[in-house]
C-alpha cells in the first residue's frame, strides 16, 4: 500500500503544482454579500440549519458513549460526564462572551472578535445572518446555535486524553477557559471575514484547524502536564464495552452530516458535496483501518473499524465542501494511514494521552488540512496548489503554536489553585466513585458484596456508593 500511495501523492502535486483556480467560496460570499437589511428569510436554509444544529448537536452524546465504551469499567461515568458537561459549559461560554469573541459585529482585529455581541446583545428573532447565496438569509440565532454545537464537541474531544486521572472540577474549569481563550479566537482567524487566516485564503470547511488539530493539541499538551497514569491503571485499561464503542461511533456519523453539510450554510450544492465526500472518506478511512490491521498481523476488529471511520470523518472535514469526491478517498485513506501508525508509535513519544486524542483528531485533522490545499483544485478552489498548501500549512502551525502555548497557561494556572490530578489512591479506587460517588454497573464489579442483592443485579438503575463505604 505504502508503494502504490507515495507515487501516487508525488504525481498529484507535481501534476498541479501551478494550477489557478478560483476564489473559495467563502471568500466570494463575503465579497459579494449584501448588507444585512437586505437579506430575505430563507425558509427551506432555515429548515436544513435548525436540522443541522440538532445533528450535531447530538456528536457530543455519541462521543461519550465512543469514549465511555473504550475506557474502563471504573471510569465509564466520568469518562461519559466529561462529554454530557460541556453541553452545559460551554453552551453558556458560548453565549455570554464566546459567539462575540469569534464572530462579535465590529470586530477589533484580525485576531480578535470584539464584545459588541456579549450575552448575543445586538440581536433578536428577526435578526439575519447571510448564508452563502447572495440575499439569502439565516436567523442570526440559529448561526449562533449551529455554531455552539461546534464549539461544545471540541472542548469534549479533549477529554479523551485525560481519562482516569484529572480532578472533575479541575476539567471544568479548563473547557470554561479553554473554549473562551483558546478555541473562540481560533474560530475568529479562520472563519469570520476579518480573521487573519481567513484573509490570506486558508480553507477549512467544517473545522479541521478549528476542531480537531486545537482540540487534538490541546489534549496532548493536558495529557504532557497531567502526567501519566498509574502502571497498574494503564495494564487494566482495556475497552470496558465495545458496544459502546460502536454505538458511539455511528452516531458520530451520523451527526457528522450535520456537521459538514450544515457547513455549507444552506440546502445547496455545496452540502450535497460535503454530504456524499463525508460518507466516501469515511468508508475509506475505515477499510483502510482494517486492511493495516491485517497487515500488521492483527485481528480485523470492531474497535478497529469504528476508530477508523471516526479518523475518516475527521480527515475530510476541512475537505468537505471542496475537493471532488474522487479525492474524497484518498483524503480518507491518507487519513486513517497517519492515524494508524501514529497510534501504533506513541509509545515512543511516552505522552499518555488515554485515548489516542491527538493520533486520531490531531493527526488526521493535520492530514486533511494539508489535503484541502492540494486537491482543492479539484472543484476549482484555492489560490493554485502550491500557494493553497502553504497557506494551509501556515494555518495549522499557528493553530499548534496558540493552542499548545495557551493550553499550558491555563493547565499551569489551574494546578496552582485547584489542583490538576486525582490522587494515587483515589486513582486506584476509580475516579466514578471518587468524583461522582456513583458506579457505572453493578457494585460486584468494584467488590462491594455487601450491598443487597436487589441493588447488585438492578442494572437499569443507578448504583449509588459512599466515598466512605469503599475506603
Amino acid at each position: 500500500m505504502k508503494r502504490f500511495l507515495l507515487p501516487f501523492l508525488l504525481a498529484i502535486a507535481s501534476g498541479v503544482a501551478m494550477a489557478q483556480a478560483a476564489p473559495d467560496a467563502a471568500t466570494a460570499v463575503a465579497d459579494a454579500a449584501p448588507a444585512a437589511a437586505e437579506l430575505v428569510l430563507d425558509r427551506g436554509d432555515t429548515a436544513f440549519m435548525l436540522a443541522s444544529a440538532a445533528l450535531v448537536l447530538l456528536m457530543t452524546p455519541a462521543l461519550a458513549f465512543f469514549y465511555g465504551g473504550l475506557s474502563r469499567s471504573k471510569s465509564v461515568l466520568n469518562t461519559m460526564m466529561m462529554s454530557v458537561t460541556a453541553m452545559g459549559i460551554v453552551t453558556l461560554t458560548w453565549v455570554v462572551v464566546g459567539f462575540s469573541i469569534a464572530f462579535g459585529d465590529e470586530p477589533m482585529g484580525a485576531y480578535f472578535g470584539s464584545f459588541a455581541n456579549v450575552m448575543l446583545n445586538g440581536m433578536d428573532s428577526s435578526t439575519l445572518a447571510a448564508t452563502f447565496e447572495a440575499g439569502h438569509g439565516i436567523p442570526k440565532y440559529v448561526f449562533v446555535m449551529f455554531q455552539a454545537t461546534f464549539a461544545i464537541i471540541s472542548a469534549a474531544l479533549i477529554s479523551g486524553a485525560l481519562v482516569d486521572r484529572m480532578k472533575f472540577s479541575a476539567y471544568l474549569a479548563f473547557i470554561t477557559l479553554w473554549s473562551i481563550l483558546v478555541y473562540s479566537p481560533v474560530a475568529h482567524w479562520v472563519w469570520d471575514a476579518s480573521g487573519w487566516l481567513f484573509t490570506m485564503g486558508a480553507l477549512d470547511f467544517a473545522g479541521g484547524t478549528v476542531v480537531h488539530i486545537n482540540a487534538g493539541v490541546s489534549a496532548l499538551v493536558a495529557a504532557a502536564v497531567l502526567g501519566p497514569r498509574l502502571q497498574t491503571t494503564r495494564h487494566m485499561a482495556i475497552p470496558h464495552n465495545i458496544p459502546f464503542v460502536m454505538l458511539g461511533a455511528g452516531l458520530l456519523w451520523f451527526g457528522w452530516f450535520g456537521f459538514n453539510a450544515g457547513s455549507a450554510l444552506g440546502a445547496n450544492g455545496s452540502a450535497g458535496l460535503a454530504m456524499m465526500t463525508t460518507q466516501i472518506a469515511t468508508a475509506a478511512a475505515m477499510m483502510t483501518w482494517l486492511i493495516w490491521e491485517k497487515i500488521t498481523s492483527h485481528a480485523m476488529s470492531a474497535v478497529g473499524a469504528a476508530t477508523g471511520a471516526v479518523v475518516g470523518l475527521v480527515a475530510i472535514t476541512p475537505a468537505a465542501g471542496i475537493v471532488s469526491p474522487a479525492y474524497a478517498i484518498l483524503v480518507g485513506i491518507l487519513g486513517a494511514t497517519g492515524s494508524f501508525w501514529a497510534v501504533q508509535k506513541k509509545r515512543v513519544f511516552k505522552l499518555d494521552d488515554a485515548l489516542d486524542v491527538f493520533a486520531c483528531h490531531g493527526v488526521a485533522g493535520i492530514i486533511g488540512a494539508i489535503c484541502t490545499g492540494a486537491f482543492a483544485f479539484s472543484t476549482g478552489q484555492g489560490k493554485g496548489t502550491g500557494e493553497q498548501v502553504v497557506i494551509q500549512l501556515t494555518a495549522i502551525a499557528a493553530t499548534i503554536v496558540y493552542a499548545a502555548v495557551m493550553s499550558y497557561a491555563i493547565l499551569k494556572v489551574i494546578d496552582m489553585t485547584i489542583g490538576l490530578r486525582i490522587s494515587k489512591s483515589e486513582e486506584l479506587q476509580g475516579i466514578d466513585i471518587v468524583s461522582h460517588e456513583e458506579a457505572g454497573y453493578s457494585p460486584e464489579s468494584f467488590g462491594f458484596s455487601s450491598m443487597s442483592s436487589e441493588s447488585s443485579t438492578d442494572l437499569s438503575a443507578p448504583v449509588y456508593i459512599s466515598k466512605k463505604a469503599t475506603a
